[in-house]
């Protein structure tokens, strides 16, 4: 991938959001949730009673394209951080990883980072996707999963 030297493969965004951590992590680990701040616009739904609780768990996603993707939690600590790499149903996933991680400021206040890490990224029809995968669009997701959690 010399072609990428000059395209950050670790993509950051953050934002201190006025809602307690608990209830942020669940907007995050419910999937039937996640299309609600997507600020890729890439996801359109995942089924109910899909709620992560630990790292091996698979949850099904199905994109704005109407692909199904199969995400497999990789890291995970309750109400903290979860991460996780999608794949086509069935095959290994190709390498890009989403977290989320969630530092609690006092009861009322999170920290929120949200990455994109396309490092270890190995199928190159997926290249120009994760170049368009701008801190941009992350902070989009931020800001409307602040939305979000700030009306809760």
């Amino acid at each position: 991938m010399t072609d990428d030297i000059d395209v950050p493969q670790v993509v950051i965004a953050s934002r201190e959001i006025a809602a307690p951590a608990t209830a942020i992590f669940e907007l995050i680990a419910d999937p039937a949730q996640q299309p609600r701040w997507d600020g890729n616009d890439n996801l359109s739904e995942a089924p109910a009673g899909q709620r992560v609780r630990e790292a091996g768990a698979v949850f099904a996603m199905t994109t704005t394209k109407g692909h199904v993707r199969e995400n497999r939690v990789v890291e995970f600590e309750e109400g903290r951080r979860i991460a996780w790499l999608p794949a086509e149903p069935g095959n290994e996933p190709p390498g890009h990883l989403w977290r989320w991680e969630l530092e609690p400021l006092d009861e009322k206040r999170t920290l929120v980072t949200h990455t994109y890490d396309w490092t270890k990224l190995t199928d190159a029809k997926r290249l120009p996707r994760a170049r368009a995968t701008t801190p941009d669009k992350l902070q989009a997701s931020v800001d409307r999963l602040a939305e979000l959690a700030e009306k809760s």
